[in-house]
Parts: structure tokens; C-alpha cells; sequence
């Protein structure tokens, strides 16, 4: 008769697995901070005085211009960030997740310091909602082209083609607007050209497989180039072609009266306000709906959505279409929702930037929108610097500012993310 017998590490309770101590994070709020207090700090000068400016003629009701000690408060914030850095640390020794609110804060702190630094001791004033008014405005082709990219690659389809399709559709937006002289119908004409744009990488990288990466670059210099040439010829030799249209600013009444607020996010032209309803729309559809469900579904494993009855070649088909549709829209503020006439290239690297805030936002349309506006508003500064004089900063460091930011949020701040499984890869049924 034999006895069973059990191991004892069977009889053992198995130890629970701990998630591994992430320092990314934590050691970058620490460099941020001893930069804060190293250069905002120290290398400012005592009784000196930052004037600020947050409100507008139109207000609801007028804050005076105020003016703050520069020293005391660049170190009350850089205090602010390393009780941030603290917590940050805290929470990566006790392996739990901070909250979205921790960068936040602390890239404000961040910013107002840098801010307080570089307007201590000055004549001019720090305009705050001429700042954040230029970078909403400039996170415009960026939002939209972001948004273009969650679609397309959720689907599946890597959209590298945001690039063209911008140009397109400031092109479009151009000479339809000039010749019918309306912006509306501009604007009207604008995703268009980026929709075309979107079938021809559908027709060659899913219909015949070619790899979408490639395709993407190709359509980019095809319409750079054939945009540049139109230019040439066209639009420079007949007159009327490409004059200036603008679309009228709408401001919400009440709402666009609010300081700060106000002017900044309710006092817009149409093509903001569209903007706002993209991407809500998207959030919703994409994530609470049955669209969105079989979207990401082909984008994860599309073997699996076609035997479920999800026709994964339209759905690769449709998507990255209305994709392109939504780029082509943001192109159009190059044009009529500035107010300018179309030029060579005008979408200078647009494009590229939006790709890398749809990585930093995680192929997500509000972590996008976050990514589109950190690059937006760098833009918006380095603007803002070059007007008071970029306080001994190069220019040719101002103009490379946004692209730096760039880099350094994807490089330092992305860690590992993880793409849809199944882009830029056939589906052969």
C-alpha cells in the first residue's frame, strides 16, 4: 500500500509578485527640480519683480497686471516640485501609481518658474493668456493630425502620411476658398484632399500589402512635391488662385468674457470649436461604442474579429479614410483658419509632431490631445520669448525649441508603450 506523499513546496503559500520599482519618473521630477533651483534660484537676481498679464480688454471683469518677487517665487515653486519629486519617489518605493494630476502640476510649477525667471527685472510683461492663446491655436494641426493617427493605427494602418495629408488639405482649403471666396467652403474642401490621401495608403498597403511605413513617406514627398509645383504654376501664375481668407472668430457670449478662460478656449473660429467636437466624438466612439469596439478589435488581432463576423479589410478600408478626412481638416489651418495664403511646405514638420504625440499619448485621443497641446504650447513660448527678447536665449535655439520638447517628452517620458498588435501588418483572409 503505498502512501501519497506532497511536496513542501506545494504546502507552501506562493509569495505574492511585486511589481519592479520604476525610478524613470521620480529621477526626472528630481533633475527638473535641481534645475529649478540651480538656475531659477540661485542665478536670479534679489529684488527683482516678474510682471504677469491675465486678463483682456473684453473680460468679464479686469485683473489688473501683477507683479510678483522673482526670487521668492521661484523658490516657493521649485518648493512645490520637489514635494512633487517627493511623492513621485514615495510612490515608486511603494510600487503604487502616481496620478495624472503629479505631472501636471508639476510641469506648471515648472513652467511659471521658468517663466518668473526669464521676466524678472523686465520692462515688458508675461502676457499668460496671449501665451495659452497661441498654443491652442498652434495645437490645432496637431490635435487633429494625432486623432488622424489613434484611427488609422487602431485600425491597423500606420499613418505616416499625416504630413501630406496637412498639406493637402491647407492646399485644398486654399484655392477653393479663393476661388468661391468663402473660408467655410474652404474649409468644406480640406478633408477632402486628405482623404485622398488616405486612399492611396489604403490601396497599397492593404490592398497590396506594401509596407505602410514606406508608402507613408512616399505620399509625403508626392504631395509636398506636387503641392510645390501647383504653387509654382498655378497658383502663382493666376491671379486670385490663393488670396488670403479667413474664417471669423465666433465668440460664445458670457463664456468668452470669462479672464484666462475665455479668450483662450471660447472666443475661436469654427475650425477650433470642430476640433473640440472631434474629440470628444472619437473618445466616445472609440472606446463606448460598437464602432470603436471592432476598430480596435482588427488594430489587435484581426484573425480573431472575422471570425466574429468583422470585415476587417473594409474596416481598414473606412477608418483610415475618415482618418485622413480629419488630418486633411487640421491643414486647413494653415490657410483659412489663419488667415494666410498657401506656401511651399507650409505644414513644416506638423505632421511628424503629431505622430510622436499620438505615441506620448498612448494611442489614446485624450493622452494625444495632452501630447498635441505640451507641443503646442512650445511653440507658443518660444513665440512669446522672441517678442520680450528670449532673455539672452539664441534664436536658433527658440525656432529648435518645439522640436526638442519633442524628443525629449517621447525619449524621457513615454517608457515602454505598446502599439495595436496587427499594424502594418497584412491581413490575408
Amino acid at each position: 500500500m503505498s502512501t501519497a506523499t506532497t511536496s513542501p513546496a506545494a504546502d507552501r503559500t506562493a509569495a505574492p509578485v511585486q511589481r519592479p520599482v520604476k525610478w524613470r519618473d521620480p529621477l526626472l521630477y528630481i533633475f527638473f527640480t535641481l534645475v529649478s533651483a540651480v538656475v531659477f534660484g540661485l542665478l536670479t537676481e534679489s529684488g527683482r519683480d516678474t510682471t504677469f498679464q491675465v486678463a483682456t480688454g473684453g473680460d468679464l471683469f479686469t485683473i489688473p497686471n501683477f507683479a510678483l518677487p522673482a526670487t521668492a517665487t521661484t523658490w516657493l515653486l521649485t518648493a512645490v516640485m520637489a514635494a512633487l519629486a517627493g511623492y513621485a519617489t514615495w510612490a515608486a518605493l511603494s510600487r503604487r501609481k502616481t496620478g495624472w494630476w503629479v505631472p501636471l502640476l508639476f510641469g506648471m510649477a515648472f513652467i511659471l518658474a521658468f517663466l518668473t525667471w526669464i521676466g524678472a527685472g523686465r520692462a515688458t510683461v508675461i502676457p499668460l493668456t496671449s501665451l495659452l492663446a497661441g498654443a491652442l491655436a498652434l495645437s490645432v494641426p496637431l490635435v487633429f493630425g494625432a486623432l488622424s493617427g489613434v484611427m488609422c493605427e487602431r485600425s491597423g494602418v500606420i499613418n505616416i502620411a499625416i504630413e501630406g495629408q496637412l498639406l493637402g488639405g491647407a492646399f485644398l482649403a486654399a484655392v477653393v476658398a479663393s476661388l468661391l471666396a468663402s473660408p467655410y467652403l474652404g474649409l468644406v474642401a480640406a478633408p477632402v484632399a486628405g482623404a485622398l490621401v488616405g486612399v492611396l495608403l489604403v490601396f497599397f498597403g492593404v490592398k497590396y500589402w506594401v509596407d505602410q511605413i514606406i508608402v507613408g513617406v512616399v505620399l509625403n514627398v508626392l504631395v509636398i512635391g506636387l503641392t510645390s509645383f501647383l504653387y509654382s504654376t498655378v497658383l502663382t501664375e493666376n491671379e486670385g488662385w490663393n488670396d488670403r481668407q479667413s474664417l471669423p472668430d465666433l465668440a460664445i457670449p458670457l463664456l468668452s468674457d470669462i479672464p484666462v478662460l475665455g479668450p483662450v478656449l471660447f472666443d475661436q473660429n469654427l475650425l477650433v470649436y470642430l476640433m473640440y467636437v472631434a474629440i470628444v466624438v472619437l473618445q466616445i466612439f472609440l472606446f463606448r461604442s460598437r464602432w470603436g469596439l471592432r476598430v480596435r478589435a482588427v488594430g489587435e488581432h484581426p484573425k480573431a474579429a472575422d471570425t466574429v463576423g468583422i470585415n476587417v479589410i473594409r474596416t481598414r478600408w473606412v477608418t483610415p479614410v475618415l482618418g485622413g478626412a480629419l488630418a486633411g481638416l487640421g491643414g486647413a489651418f494653415f490657410t483659412v483658419g489663419s488667415g494666410l495664403a498657401f506656401g511651399k511646405d507650409m505644414s513644416a514638420g506638423n505632421g511628424f509632431i503629431a505622430l510622436a504625440a499620438m505615441i506620448l499619448g498612448k494611442w489614446n485621443p485624450v493622452g494625444a490631445v495632452a501630447a498635441a497641446l505640451l507641443f503646442g504650447f512650445s511653440r507658443s513660448l518660444a513665440n512669446v520669448l522672441s517678442t520680450i527678447g528670449g532673455a539672452g536665449i539664441p534664436g536658433e535655439f527658440l525656432l529648435m525649441l518645439p522640436y526638442l520638447v519633442t524628443i525629449f517628452a517621447v525619449a524621457g517620458f513615454v517608457g515602454r508603450v505598446r502599439a495595436p498588435a496587427a499594424e502594418n501588418k497584412p491581413y490575408v483572409k
